[in-house]
């Protein structure tokens, strides 16, 4: 047997130990107030997978990589305190105390570095997981052989609510015969060939790249050594939240505000803000989604403002040099540089440097259950999860500014239908079939390029792209919108550029951070 540790640490409130490939020794509590969970020895050298870089279907794999370091779990009522709206939207959807969702939500947390680790630990039979919230807020562990994996997370605290269950294919094997299909149709791994984790099978994604009527695609799938399916990227009834957002003017730039876009033909269209974005030589730029200022009515140099048809607020312009803006879904982005002197009009106050991080913009709506015990708020913005660290059943929560203005307000109307408010609203992330983020949260035109996060630690996840048809109030619990994913756009545009662009934590300022020296 290996004799490799894990230290599983705290699951809401305390934490445990556990031997991995032998018996385990008894639990070992870390405290009420928060844990670590961390991969202990390195495993032996035939288990030590390659260096961490990512691979076919979005994972990182790894040559010779560390252990995944250390990572602080927190309490339960510490998850629940930081993302009310979440809790709501469980305890709303599947009728469960704000206990109950506080401990599936802290299991979220959990998930992401667990996922990293058994990964590593068990390259050859980890297959993925997701949370089945119908289910019972259940975390489900993919492996081709269970019982080791098994072993490896029952000493859990929250282990009741962990299950492992057989599947054929590591995700190892997946992510190859990805890389071979996509090989094989001149598509790209992670973009055109999924891996679907729940299905333990692979997803090729019609409709640009790989052509449907691709006369390779029968052949392909049938010879791709593991299951394979294909389907349109896009749904027919799918239609893009191009339009405009509502009235926020006071620095700092955040996500989730309006901005409008004047188009070719004389009319004014709009997306909303996503995240701020900082290059490596100090310079911040507004992300929102690409189809905003590339498409058939954007054939000019793009200029956005805010309020449009009021104050006429400056925001940014499409860039040329170099080309910062796509519209070809995922790559669905648009990086743009502040317009002349607009930076100092959105920039924090030069008082507010010291405490200055970078925002989304939490707006209470009245469909969000949330209203009732915490209203409007910013929620700052720590960092970006990667796109195959996404995982269904995860709560996550979209601000937009679609609208659609009553008579004599000075709104652009974004086609939202009347009775729709612009906000924040939380759900459940339903999967990844698109190549994007497939998500149950209410959006309408309008809200395109709008932030999708998650609320309990302000990680950036996704800006809207597109989703079901819907006019005015929310309605419908099961309508589903797509995220272009956070971490892709970046690959890519850095990829293209070399700008080394990044979701800004801190910011925007007036001018770059600098840092001084004694030497």
């Amino acid at each position: 047997m290996v004799a490799a540790a894990v230290a599983l640490g705290m699951v809401g409130v305390s934490g445990v130990a556990l031997a991995v490939g032998r018996p385990a020794g008894p639990a070992v509590a870390t405290g009420s107030t928060g844990g670590a969970w961390a991969a202990g020895s390195t495993p032996v050298a035939a288990e030590v997978p390659a260096a961490t870089r990512p691979d076919a279907g979005g994972r990182a794999t790894a040559s010779a990589a560390p252990p995944p370091a250390p990572v602080v779990t927190r309490p339960a009522t510490q998850v629940a305190q930081a993302a009310p709206a979440s809790v709501s939207y469980l305890s709303g959807r599947y009728r469960v105390t704000p206990a109950e969702a506080a401990r599936r939500l802290t299991l979220q947390e959990l998930s992401t570095p667990l996922a990293d680790t058994l990964a590593a630990r068990f390259p050859g039979s980890y297959a993925g997981m997701w949370l089945d919230q119908a289910g019972g807020g259940v975390l489900t562990i993919a492996a081709t052989d269970p019982t080791p994996v098994a072993a490896a997370v029952a000493g859990l605290p929250d282990a009741r609510h962990v299950t492992v269950v057989p599947a054929r294919h590591s995700r190892r094997d997946l992510d190859a015969a990805a890389t071979r299909l996509a090989g094989t149709l001149g598509g790209t791994a992670g973009r055109d060939v999924l891996v679907d984790e729940r299905a333990n099978e692979l997803l090729v994604l019609t409709g640009d790249t790989v052509r449907a009527d691709d006369a390779r695609l029968a052949g392909a799938l049938g010879s791709a050594g593991v299951p394979a399916r294909a389907q349109a990227r896009l749904d027919d009834a799918a239609i893009p939240k191009a339009c405009d957002p509502r009235y926020c003017p006071q620095p700092p730039m955040r996500g989730g505000i309006r901005l409008d876009v004047p188009r070719d033909d004389g009319t004014v269209g709009g997306c909303t803000s996503g995240f701020n974005v900082r290059a490596k030589n100090g310079r911040y730029y507004v992300l929102t989604a690409g189809h905003c200022v590339v498409g058939g009515r954007h054939q000019r140099v793009d200029d956005t403002w805010h309020q449009f048809l009021g104050p006429k607020v400056p925001v940014g312009v499409e860039s040329t040099n170099p080309v910062l803006a796509e519209n070809a879904f995922p790559y669905d982005y648009a990086v743009l540089p502040y317009a002349e002197g607009a930076a100092t009009r959105w920039a924090y106050p030069r008082r507010s440097v010291g405490s200055t991080p970078s925002l989304v913009n939490y707006w209470c709506v009245a469909d969000n259950p949330a209203c009732a015990t915490r209203g409007s708020r910013d929620v700052p913005v720590t960092g970006v999860t990667p796109y195959a660290s996404v995982q269904a059943g995860w709560v996550v929560c979209a601000t937009g500014s679609a609208y659609t203005p009553k008579a004599g307000e000075q709104y652009v109307d974004s086609g939202a239908g009347a009775g729709y408010l612009p906000g924040t609203r939380c759900g459940e992330v339903i999967g990844k079939a698109s190549g994007g983020i497939d998500v149950r949260v209410c959006a309408r035109p309008g809200d395109s390029g709008g932030p999708l996060f998650t609320e309990s630690d302000g990680r950036a996840l996704g800006i809207l792209n597109n989703g079901d048809p819907g006019e005015g109030p929310c309605t419908n619990p099961e309508e589903k919108n797509t995220y272009a994913p956070v971490s892709v756009i970046l690959d890519r545009v850095n990829g293209r550029t070399g700008l080394d662009f990044q979701i800004a934590t801190k910011g925007p300022l007036l001018a770059p951070p600098t840092t001084s020296s004694r030497r």
